[in-house]
């Protein structure tokens, strides 16, 4: 199971827990347990479902060095106020929403020649 199935299965168990908590008493949580929670998942850098369908037909993965260097990536672009970036890891591209922290699509070496991207306001190579 590489890193991106085990995303995916994260997401799905998130988005239906995240239906039952809205039914539970949020008052039965200890204030530095929800805390925690919100902020971890503020760190992490989701893929949206565009992109995973993407990943699957153009047999994308990534490997934990990897997904550690798209963090890097988004981490730069923050940096320097990106809003929408391109970020380029050696033969793979990621459009990415810095400020959601979500990758919007991917592409492939194929992908990229001959390829004009629109609606960034930054790159960033890693």
């Amino acid at each position: 199971m590489n890193d991106i199935q085990i995303r995916r299965l994260e997401n799905q168990i998130i988005n239906s827990s995240q239906k039952n908590i809205k039914n539970k008493n949020i008052y039965n949580k200890n204030f530095e347990e929800v805390l925690e929670r919100i902020q971890s998942k503020d760190e992490d850098i989701k893929f949206s479902k565009h992109a995973l369908n993407r990943m699957d037909n153009r047999n994308i993965s990534l490997s934990s060095n990897e997904m550690d260097r798209l963090k890097y990536g988004f981490d730069k672009a923050k940096e320097k106020g990106v809003k929408d970036a391109l970020i380029l890891m050696g033969d793979k591209a990621f459009i990415a929403s810095i400020k959601n922290k979500t990758v919007i699509t991917t592409v492939n070496q194929e992908q990229l020649k001959d390829n004009v991207f629109t609606n960034i306001d930054g790159a960033v190579i890693v």
